[in-house]
C-alpha cells in the first residue's frame, strides 16, 4: 500500500504539525496546497530522524507542493499550470498511475459555472495525459472548491464522477453520440452526520437563503480502474494531529491554528 496525505494550509506552514501526521501515518506521498513556508524547511522537518528518507518532488506549479518517501524521480510532471501539477507515479514492480495534484479557483473568485468550465478543462487535460501514458489509472487529489454534487464534478463533460461504484464500474456514459469516461467519486460518503466522523472538510457559514454549512471540497477521486485499489471507505477526514484537535469545541476548524480546511489520509494498492 502506498500511504498519501492532502492537506490545504490555508497559507500557513504547520510544518510540525505535517511532521507529526506524516509520522504518525507513515505517510509516502505528501500533497499540500497553499503552504507558506518552502520545501527545504519542511524537508529539515521530515528528514529529522535518524534515517532521512523524504525528497521534494519538485515542478512548476507553486499552488501545489508534493513530498515523497520515494525518489523523486519516480514522480515527475507530466503536465502542470497554475492550477493542476499530472505526476506519472512510475516504481519499480509497481503499478504506473497518474497522480492529479488541484488546487482550482475559489468561488470568491469564480461563479460556478466558470468553475464547471473549468472542470471541462481539467477532464480534457487528463485524457490527454492518459492517452499519453498509455492506460486510464489517473487518481485526482485536492481543493476542488467544489462539492461532489456540483456541475464541475457531475457533467459528462466535467469531470464525470459519481457515487456508485457499480455506475462508475460502466467505465463510460454515452450523451448525444459522444462517450464519456466515469470517474468514481467516493466523497459522497462524507456528508453528514457519521459516527466518528466529521460533516466534510471545510465548514463556511453565510447569511443567505441556501447554505450548505459542511462542504467537501477537498476530494479524491478515481477512474474505475482504481476503484479496488483505492478503498474509498478507508479515506479519512482527520481531526486531531497527535494530541492536539483540528476542531473547535462546536466541532467547527479551528482555522486560527491550524487550517480551514481538514486533512485527508487515503492509500492505494500499487
Amino acid at each position: 500500500m502506498v500511504t498519501f496525505l492532502y492537506w490545504n494550509l490555508n497559507r500557513k506552514s504547520l510544518e510540525a504539525e505535517i511532521g507529526t501526521l506524516v509520522q504518525a501515518y507513515q505517510v509516502d506521498i505528501l500533497v499540500l496546497s497553499e503552504f507558506a513556508a518552502g520545501p527545504v524547511s519542511l524537508l529539515e522537518r521530515l528528514n529529522s530522524g535518524p534515517r532521512p528518507e523524504f525528497h521534494y518532488a519538485s515542478g512548476l506549479c507553486e499552488r501545489i507542493r508534493i513530498f515523497t518517501r520515494f525518489s523523486s524521480d519516480f514522480l515527475r510532471p507530466t503536465f502542470e499550470n497554475e492550477s493542476i501539477s499530472i505526476r506519472r507515479l512510475r516504481m519499480p514492480a509497481r503499478l504506473e498511475i497518474l497522480l492529479v495534484a488541484v488546487h482550482l479557483q475559489s468561488k470568491l473568485f469564480q461563479s460556478e459555472d466558470s468553475q464547471a468550465f473549468q472542470c471541462v478543462e481539467v477532464a480534457r487535460i487528463v485524457g490527454e495525459q492518459e492517452q499519453k501514458a498509455g492506460h486510464g489509472r489517473s487518481l485526482i487529489v485536492g481543493d476542488l472548491n467544489m462539492n461532489p454534487f456540483e456541475k464541475g464534478l457531475v457533467s459528462a463533460n466535467g469531470l464525470n464522477a459519481v457515487m456508485s461504484r457499480e455506475i462508475a464500474s460502466r467505465k463510460t456514459r454515452t450523451v448525444q453520440s459522444k462517450e464519456y469516461r466515469f470517474f468514481f467519486n467516493p466523497m459522497w460518503a462524507h456528508f453528514g452526520d457519521r459516527t466518528g466522523r466529521p460533516h466534510g472538510t471545510y465548514y463556511y457559514d453565510r447569511s443567505e437563503h441556501v447554505n450548505y454549512y459542511w462542504n467537501v471540497f477537498d476530494q479524491v477521486i478515481v477512474r474505475p480502474d482504481l476503484m479496488d485499489r483505492c478503498d474509498g471507505d478507508g479515506i479519512r477526514i482527520l481531526t486531531r494531529v497527535g494530541e492536539d484537535s483540528l476542531l473547535l469545541d462546536d466541532g467547527r476548524p479551528d482555522s486560527r491554528n491550524f487550517s480551514d480546511h481538514l486533512p485527508l489520509l487515503f492509500e492505494v494498492e500499487l
